[in-house]
């Protein structure tokens, strides 16, 4: 998608007028808002002069307003039940889906009649959009004091492995926060933009993003200013938290705490762990001098080689994942050109050393990792917003799952494979299955799988004043549409009468890291499986519409056969019930062409007998 803007003639945007637009990094541990000006793409600071908003909401009783960010987080510990933190965690998803410490939610949910989960504050039950739309509403009032105007536009990013649901809450905590949301961006695309690799020499690069509480990893092809995402993994919950919360739960092993700690010690913990982590990217080793709830203190310490020995296995799944990207895009470790480090967990020299030992070459690391997310998203949004009319940077993101709809016996038709380039449309057509059906339902899907109840449903709509005619004579084209943000709506319209019904997908919450982890490995594990099984279902689904369409013939026209022939077409039609439930499809399919061979004759007297009935009264020449 080339983003250019075109005004009209004497319209263009004259240099004093400028439309001020901004990118925000909505991230799960800290966020930033960075703009352009006089050229220049910074990140903007707050009064005294912090760049970086910690991501974190503190709800207060009569009727005061939240707090948020470091205010925020000195109340943590002492007030852990209406201070939220990590809420990135929970866009998009149920209660059942969240990481938590242990067996146990960080925060007291309350069960809804919905699946969309709400945190218990002194303030209200609030959800995750309405905590990440107060974090965006500071960002927002913080851009517009320093530029002295209101905003135009922003550019939220989202790691690119977010999935339907989780970028709709995203884009809705925005304009809840009063934002217009341009465009929402995968994080290691705007990183890419940051370093300015639109203007280097093509080639292959691998952007590794650990934030807190996400990982992404996407591997680019850049060309002459086109930035083409090949591929893309990660994880929506594996970051730097799960480093804090290994160490804590460490911790409590060597000072005996029980898993029944209070959340006020819990958050403690997990603010020494995050301390001690962050202490030894400089020192080998740091003391620990831990508050117990017996009013006593443990004390103890932590090394660099003890720190490893916690964080190796999450490092671990960070490689598995890249290995993962890398297979999608058909690319291997020797092509990559750049490695760009990504997010504030990547400041932990431990991922380093193993990114650099994985890609063969040390990762760029030259701008900061926690900066470089929000300063690509605000040259995005200095783009959109009208201000480099000439720019023509593209961004060519992909979707992270297949999409698709569900066929006669339970199978999935896929209309957008993943990875594939967005914004995209794909358009198929499809019919009816039975004689005179004036409606079906549309089922949407997403997932890797051949059969519906492998997949994830998305939604589901119905169509209905569709002309009845035989099965088959319909034509009803469905278009699936996913824009640049990765949001998907789905349109079936009739092609005759031109009746439509269309859907646009916004699931309650979306997928887990470990749905999605798993819907690619079962596609890999049981590709063999399902391609037998799809072959089995499509022989019965064909079985069913031969039978069907005999038993109304014969009803129709069982006059024109002899006794005979009646015989031998009950003795194939018997056959094939028998077979129709087995699992060999070579059967099935055998057992419909002898069934289609006995009834060749009568087809051909069913169409003389129709021939006849059309011509009658009339002359040959008529038809000329």
């Amino acid at each position: 998608m080339a983003l250019l803007q075109i005004s009209e003639p004497g319209q263009s945007t004259k240099p004093h007028e400028r439309r001020f637009a901004a990118g925000i990094d909505l991230g799960t541990t800290n966020s930033l808002v960075a703009t352009v000006r006089s050229g220049q793409t910074d990140t903007l600071p707050d009064e005294q002069g912090e760049h970086l908003l910690p991501s974190v909401v503190r709800y207060l009783d009569n009727e005061q307003a939240p707090v948020v960010g470091t205010q925020a987080i000195q109340s943590a510990a002492d007030d852990p039940l209406n201070t939220i933190s990590s809420v990135k965690r929970f866009m998009g998803r149920g209660v059942k889906d969240i990481k938590h410490l242990g067996d146990r939610l960080p925060y007291e949910f309350v069960q809804t009649d919905t699946s969309v989960p709400r945190i218990k504050t002194v303030a209200g039950d609030k959800s995750p959009i309405e905590v990440s739309a107060e974090i965006l509403h500071v960002l927002k009032k913080r851009a517009e004091k320093t530029l002295g105007d209101e905003l135009k536009g922003v550019v939220i990013t989202v790691p690119a492995y977010f999935d339907d649901a989780q970028r709709q809450a995203t884009k809705d905590a925005g304009k809840l926060a009063g934002l217009n949301v341009m465009r929402l961006l995968n994080e290691p695309t705007a990183a890419a933009v940051a370093y300015g690799l639109d203007k280097s020499a093509e080639g292959i690069t691998a952007v590794f993003d650990l934030g807190g509480g996400t990982f992404d990893i996407s591997i680019l092809r850049l060309n002459k200013g086109v930035f083409e995402v090949l591929s893309t993994a990660g994880d929506t919950a594996l970051g730097g938290d799960d480093f804090d919360h290994a160490i804590a739960q460490w911790i409590m092993s060597q000072a005996n705490i029980g898993e029944d700690a209070s959340h006020g010690v819990i958050r403690r913990l997990l603010h020494d762990a995050r301390s001690a982590k962050e202490a030894l990217a400089d020192v080998e080793s740091v003391e620990l001098n831990i508050d117990l709830q017996d009013g006593s203190a443990w004390q103890g310490q932590l090394d660099r080689e003890q720190l490893n020995k916690l964080i190796d296995p999450l490092i671990q799944k960070t490689l598995i994942t890249s290995r993962r990207a890398l297979r999608d895009a058909n690319v291997s470790v020797d092509e990559v050109k750049a490695v760009v480090m990504v997010g504030g967990s990547t400041r932990t020299l431990r991922v380093r050393e193993k990114i650099e030992e994985f890609f063969g070459q040390p990762p760029m690391v030259d701008i900061d990792p926690d900066k470089v997310v929000a300063v690509g998203a605000a040259i995005q949004a200095d783009v959109l917003a009208g201000n480099k009319p000439d720019d023509e940077l593209l961004l060519l993101d992909v979707i992270p799952l297949s999409l698709g709809l569900e066929t006669m016996g339970g199978l999935v038709e896929k209309i957008i494979p993943r990875n594939t380039t967005i914004p995209v449309a794909r358009a198929q057509d499809f019919t009816t299955f039975k004689d005179g059906q004036t409606g079906m339902t549309v089922h949407v899907l997403q997932g890797e799988r051949e059969l519906v109840s492998d997949c994830r449903s998305l939604g589901q709509f119905s169509l209905q004043g569709i002309p009845a005619m035989v099965a088959g004579a319909a034509r009803i084209r469905v278009t699936f549409q996913v824009d640049a943000d990765g949001l998907l709506s789905v349109t079936a319209e009739e092609e005759t009468k031109r009746v439509e019904a269309s859907i646009q997908i916004k699931p309650s919450y979306g997928l887990t890291d470990t749905e999605i982890e798993s819907m690619l490995k079962d596609s890999i594990e049981h590709a063999k499986d399902d391609v037998e099984l799809r072959n089995v279902r499509e022989q019965q689904v064909e079985a069913d519409r031969v039978m069907d369409a005999l038993q109304i013939a014969l009803q129709q026209d069982g006059d024109l056969l002899t006794a005979e022939e009646v015989k031998t077409i009950e003795k194939a039609l018997l056959a094939l019930h028998k077979v129709r439930d087995g699992e060999d499809h070579h059967k099935i399919k055998s057992a419909i062409d002898k069934l289609n061979e006995a009834t060749t004759d009568f087809a051909a007297r069913r169409m003389n007998k129709s021939i006849k009935q059309a011509l009658a009264g009339h002359q040959v020449d008529e038809f000329d």
